[in-house]
């Protein structure tokens, strides 16, 4: 019973804070759930000691340019393609999917490089390197949730929703960047 209504104020504040100031509220869930993400990435992967400052480069770009991002994105998405309207649902998946998804994944291989130190050129070969088989991993994931995200959820709630997935989504997609920085 407590933790009920625990979780119910946590709501409660949460909607306050999101009616308020949702820019912010959006870019500091996103910085959570993607530091945490990398956080379990790491301890499902065994790694014999946490790494801080893979944790912190995560929620950085989760507050910088995820939570930032996605908003302004499903604002727009809502005045490109009104919901109802003929084949809506469709278009907006397909902007999601086709213009979104693309460049938050390009931002993020790109940005995660520069943030662990490498070279602008170094950055740019291993994003070109990487972001065809996650980007095709992203659309066999990602489009089935998006459908759901772009079509059904309410806007103000979209970035929540899509940052609990992006918690699992970020566990695989450290892991991956892990494995082949291991194999170069």
């Amino acid at each position: 019973m407590a933790a009920l209504m625990l979780l119910q104020k946590g709501l409660v504040s949460y909607n306050e804070s999101l009616s308020t100031r949702p820019l912010v509220t959006k870019a500091c869930t996103s910085a959570v759930t993607t530091g945490l993400g990398d956080l379990l990435g790491q301890v499902i992967a065994r790694q014999h000691r946490i790494n801080l400052h893979s944790i912190a480069r995560h929620a950085t770009f989760g507050l910088l340019v995820t939570g930032p991002l996605a908003h302004h994105f499903y604002s727009l998405l809502d005045r490109w393609v009104p919901p109802g309207g003929k084949g809506a649902a469709l278009k907006r998946l397909l902007l999601d999917r086709l213009g979104f998804a693309p460049l938050l994944l390009v931002l993020y291989l790109y940005l995660l490089a520069r943030m662990e130190g490498k070279s602008h050129r170094s950055a740019q070969g291993e994003t070109r390197h990487k972001i065809w088989p996650a980007l095709k991993m992203n659309w066999k994931v990602w489009t089935p949730i998006q459908f759901i995200n772009v079509n059904y959820i309410p806007q103000k709630y979209r970035s929540l929703f899509g940052n609990v997935v992006a918690l699992f989504w970020v566990m695989y997609i450290t892991n991956k960047r892990r494995q082949a920085a291991k194999k170069d």
